[in-house]
């Protein structure tokens, strides 16, 4: 009896690690989600065009992560962080600055990006070792796919 309380002990300890790394996943989402807005907007010059469709399809997409890593938290019991406050003080994503002119803002994402996939792939490391595969896949099928996109900003920065 004691090795079942102590293996559900550890098993809550872990799914508690499991939420903490999916809620820094929503913080982090939902502030480059704002982010891609902002350069949506108030992207200017040549690539205007071929940015304003780009910066819009990753938003698009961040936002759908967003509802998913939300939902997974609320599938394992945890409380999804949902506040502006809270998105910043947890996320490792930064702001927008507003002035940053084209170059600097594919620059900047192409950082996040390369931050996120590191954080997904240590989450899926995580969630792996909690037992938690529903988890671990959600963050390594979102990884492999910003890992392309990591690929293609960096491609447009030459």
């Amino acid at each position: 009896m004691a090795n079942q309380v102590t293996a559900e002990r550890d098993k809550s300890a872990q799914g508690g690690s499991v939420v903490a790394v999916l809620n820094s996943q929503l913080a982090d989402w939902s502030v480059l989600y704002v982010k891609l807005h902002d350069y949506h907007w108030n992207v200017k010059g040549p690539n205007f065009y071929t940015l304003h469709v780009k910066f819009e399809e990753l938003y698009n997409e961040a936002s759908l992560f967003v509802d998913a890593v939300a939902e997974r938290i609320l599938a394992l019991g945890g409380k999804p962080v949902s506040t502006i406050k809270a998105f910043l003080e947890q996320s490792k994503v930064t702001e927008a600055s507003g002035s940053e002119d084209a170059t600097a803002m594919v620059r900047s994402l192409a950082d996040d990006f390369a931050g996120i996939a590191d954080r997904l792939g240590e989450g899926a490391a995580l969630a792996d070792e909690a037992g938690d595969p529903p988890t671990a896949d959600l963050l390594i099928t979102r990884r492999e796919e910003v890992q392309k996109h990591l690929w293609m900003l960096r491609a447009f920065l030459g």
